[in-house]
């Protein structure tokens, strides 16, 4: 009831026109007892003098740090100074010539609380901006450079406690659970800081894992994967911690919210399970050569949702993980990278076949990519309608460089072999028999 009354009291001061008019004139009085006075007057002009004067000066030193940034552009924490030195020349030299005004108007006896104001808002300005270096990422540097100049601002002019029980007091209440400005704004900052520190850690054991030679590529990714997710929900649940969230009550929802995403988001899941599987038993990992669905590539990637396969032609095919699960996949890289291909050649029936099985495996021998252990070798396959057919079998150990390329440079070395011997291939022959009896002859009629 003792809120209720307060509230009703804010909102009649507020829409009261006298209300408006008491404070119209108590900061008119302000005004006239601290800003319009002489010496007020001159602390704010030798201010604009400080800052007229240092605004040519930075200029010139802009230059130079932007020099020194190009120079040093190998090296990303340097750079990131030298740019941030470059934005910050101005406020620099203004905050140097400003303590020159405030050491002046010492030795003149002038009030300087203004100007000492002043230099106090630019060294925070400097101090947080030259911090905010080790963040690399520009956006949330500068967001995170503004939000502490304003916390050391309104601490520099005393207003820092009286926004505080403003930003607590703004509150938004459900059921038992009490939200205010204040809180949301301290999970955000807890969650910033936390974020950054698990990046750095996750940066450091990740260039830790993809370097270990102990671990297999799917291992490495598995590891990392779990690694970012262990980190982000570390950072989350820290942040909502530090700001009094009863995490009890956010296990009970979350488990009501997971029964029901896992029945909307079935597919998802199915997808995010059979990911996790492929990374466990190993069985696709990047750099295999896999066929599936009709078409063969090479794996690039191993994701939470889909793997990439690129085939020969360049197209990225993004298929889902669980299809790799349910569906026939060959992997022809899995345990070993031998794989045999096979070529059926045909020549006529006047050739020698027994030299016809020396040209074809001397051909294979002479064929680059063609390994010689397991040997090639040539088989007489059938005897066709119109020519006798030989099977060319040998086996590749490059099978992500293709198929089609080894092939044929087989058969035109098969081919040239052939020419030079006088080796026949011939066409598809029929043989059309006429009986002489029935030409002319008129069926019989009753």
């Amino acid at each position: 009831m003792a809120e209720a009354a307060d509230e009703a009291t804010a909102i009649e001061m507020l829409t009261d026109p006298e209300s408006w008019s008491q404070w119209i004139g108590q900061a008119s009085l302000w005004a006239e007892e601290f800003l319009f006075t002489e010496q007020t007057l001159i602390e704010v002009g030798l201010i604009l003098f400080a800052a007229l004067v240092a605004w040519p000066i930075s200029h010139k030193l802009r230059d130079r740090f932007n020099e020194l940034s190009h120079r040093d552009s190998k090296f990303a924490l340097m750079k990131r100074l030298w740019i941030e030195l470059w934005e910050q020349s101005f406020p620099i030299v203004w905050l140097l010539v400003q303590w020159l005004t405030v050491v002046v108007s010492r030795e003149l006896e002038l009030r300087n609380a203004t100007q000492i104001i002043t230099t106090s808002l630019l060294s925070a300005w400097i101090i947080v901006g030259l911090a905010s270096i080790v963040v690399a990422n520009a956006f949330w540097s500068r967001t995170i450079a503004i939000a502490a100049w304003l916390v050391a601002a309104l601490n520099i002019v005393g207003l820092l406690d009286q926004s505080i029980r403003i930003l607590d007091e703004a509150a938004l209440t459900l059921g038992e659970a009490r939200i205010s400005a204040l809180m949301v704004i301290q999970g955000m900052v807890a969650l910033g800081i936390l974020l950054w520190f698990t990046a750095i850690i996750g940066q450091l054991m990740e260039n830790r894992l993809t370097s270990s030679p102990n671990l297999t590529p799917s291992m490495k990714v598995l590891s990392t994967k779990v690694l970012w997710i262990a980190l982000g929900s570390f950072a989350f649940l820290s942040a909502l911690a530090v700001v009094g969230v009863d995490l009890t009550a956010l296990a009970v929802l979350g488990g009501a919210i997971g029964v029901g995403l896992g029945f909307g988001l079935q597919k998802i899941f199915a997808n995010l399970v059979s990911g996790f599987i492929l990374l466990l038993d190993k069985s696709i990992k990047p750099g295999d050569t896999i066929a599936v669905a009709g078409y063969y590539g090479r794996v690039d990637a191993l994701g939470a949702r889909y793997v990439s396969v690129t085939t020969r032609d360049g197209i990225e095919h993004l298929i889902p993980n669980e299809e790799l699960i349910i569906s026939r996949v060959e992997n022809w890289s899995h345990s070993h990278e031998l794989l045999r291909l096979r070529k059926v050649v045909g020549v006529h029936y006047k050739s020698d076949i027994h030299q016809v099985i020396a040209l074809c495996l001397e051909a294979a021998k002479e064929t680059p990519r063609i390994l010689d252990d397991p040997k090639p070798v040539c088989l007489l396959n059938e005897y066709g309608d119109s020519s006798v057919n030989f099977e060319v079998r040998f086996w590749i150990n490059d099978p992500m460089n293709g198929r089609a390329n080894v092939t044929s440079d087989l058969l035109i070395r098969i081919w040239d072999k052939f020419k030079a011997n006088n080796v026949e291939i011939p066409y598809p022959q029929r043989d059309l028999h006429l009986r002489s009896s029935d030409i002319g002859r008129l069926p019989d009629i009753d």
